[in-house]
């Protein structure tokens, strides 16, 4: 039972139906990684064409980011996250056709790896943006919890299955994605929310620049989402996870699944705490701890030999992330106003696109010229150098309180 003093987020059936939906798009996803990390790196045998798939998926991101704002903030945002699901799935299809034929190439994979990012460019932002007309504006940081929660529960179950089902066929892994995008798709259908008409502002330079232009002027916003992507380009690494997987602790597939499901793991157990727990002082400062422990976690598993300890090493740095995940979602949710939250959260995810798809190209970059291992640890040191680097530049957020709407904000 859930008292007044502390609702359930779960009991609004708009943000359940959400959180079915993110759950189901990020098991798909994982899956759809997992499944063409393995199929380019047997092809290749390059950690420079792993990094290639992250740029694959980085590009369409920062190219389109502007126009994903203006049509977030314009235009019905559930029909747009539904046209994303569906290309998602068509591309999900295309692989699964090619890896039954046989005449899929690195080539073929990337341009489908790039439509891919290309949805997701537009699905990301407005799915940012349509959280928070789903809950009271008080609970957006349990949502923002869930809905961390949904997407690591399937981080874990979808490189996992994704791995084993590989080893049957890459075919059946493409194909059980492309139903989960169609699955998403129809939850957002059945979502029902009271449309408020929208105040079209005439598009010029101002507009279309105004997300940016409203994060920096927002200094703990922008410390804690440039902190974020800073962290994760310098310390992911995800991309070469494959290299970890056949040629350092010598595993097949399954533990190339197993190893992309510990930081979900770790992620789980924190976004579970903190949705029953929300976070109530001292957030800017626990947001500085955690990304610091997120580089030493990472330098731990860069110099691992053994599996269990990456793995635990793996699941200390989702944990880690999650914390910064939160309060990050948390702060953009809260301090933007509806009529421009989607292009503020457009210029969020090109902050989190930068560090997840272009982190696993600078990652495939620096293993070409550096090493695996050594380039590995240079980006953990990376991370805690530029969060000492952070609570110099942006005292604003290292000196945030409470995540409470503008106007209750308190410091320390």
């Amino acid at each position: 039972m859930h008292s007044a003093e502390n609702p359930s987020v779960l009991q609004y059936r708009p943000f359940a139906l959400f959180l079915c939906a993110r759950a189901s798009t990020f098991f798909s996803f994982q899956m759809f990684g997992v499944a063409v990390g393995w199929q380019v790196y047997a092809i290749t045998g390059s950690a420079l064409s792993l990094g290639l798939v992250g740029l694959a998926q980085f590009l369409p991101m920062f190219l389109l980011t502007l126009v994903v704002g203006h049509v977030a903030d314009r235009y019905n945002r559930r029909m747009i996250a539904r046209s994303c699901q569906t290309i998602e799935a068509v591309a999900c299809v295309a692989l699964a056709i090619g890896s039954f034929k046989g005449w899929l190439t690195e080539e073929s994979i990337l341009i489908i790896v790039f439509f891919v990012g290309a949805a997701r460019a537009f699905e990301g932002p407005t799915m940012q943006a349509l959280l928070p007309l789903l809950v009271p504006t008080s609970l957006i940081p349990r949502a923002a919890a869930w809905s961390a929660s949904a997407m690591q529960t399937a981080t874990i179950a979808g490189p996992a299955l994704g791995g084993l089902l590989y080893t049957i066929s890459p075919t059946i892994v493409y194909a059980s994605a492309g139903l989960l995008f169609l699955a998403a798709s129809i939850f957002i259908a059945f979502i029902r929310i009271e449309h408020v008409p929208k105040k079209h502002e005439p598009i010029n330079v101002k507009s279309v620049f105004a997300g940016i232009s409203f994060i920096r002027s927002r200094k703990a916003v922008l410390g804690a989402i440039s902190l974020d992507m800073f962290a994760v380009l310098l310390g992911g690494a995800t991309a070469l996870l494959p290299i970890y997987a056949r040629d350092i602790l010598f595993t097949g597939p399954w533990g190339l699944g197993l190893l992309r499901s510990a930081p979900a793991i770790g992620a789980l157990t924190m976004s579970i705490y903190l949705a029953r727990h929300p976070l109530k002082r001292r957030v800017g400062r626990t947001m500085f701890n955690a990304v610091a422990i997120f580089g030493v976690a990472t330098i731990v598993f860069a110099i691992s030999k053994s599996f269990f300890l990456s793995l635990a090493a793996l699941a200390i740095s989702g944990a880690a992330d999650v914390i910064s995940v939160v309060i990050r979602h948390s702060l953009v949710q809260i301090e933007t106003p509806d009529d421009m939250r989607g292009r503020v959260s457009a210029v969020n995810s090109i902050f989190i696109g930068t560090s997840n798809q272009l982190g696993e190209f600078e990652s495939g970059v620096t293993a070409a010229l550096f090493g695996v291992v050594p380039s590995v640890v240079i980006g953990g040191i990376g991370t805690i150098i530029v969060v000492l680097t952070w609570v110099k530049l942006f005292p604003q957020l290292a000196h945030k309180d409470t995540l409470d709407a503008p106007g209750s904000c308190k410091v320390l």
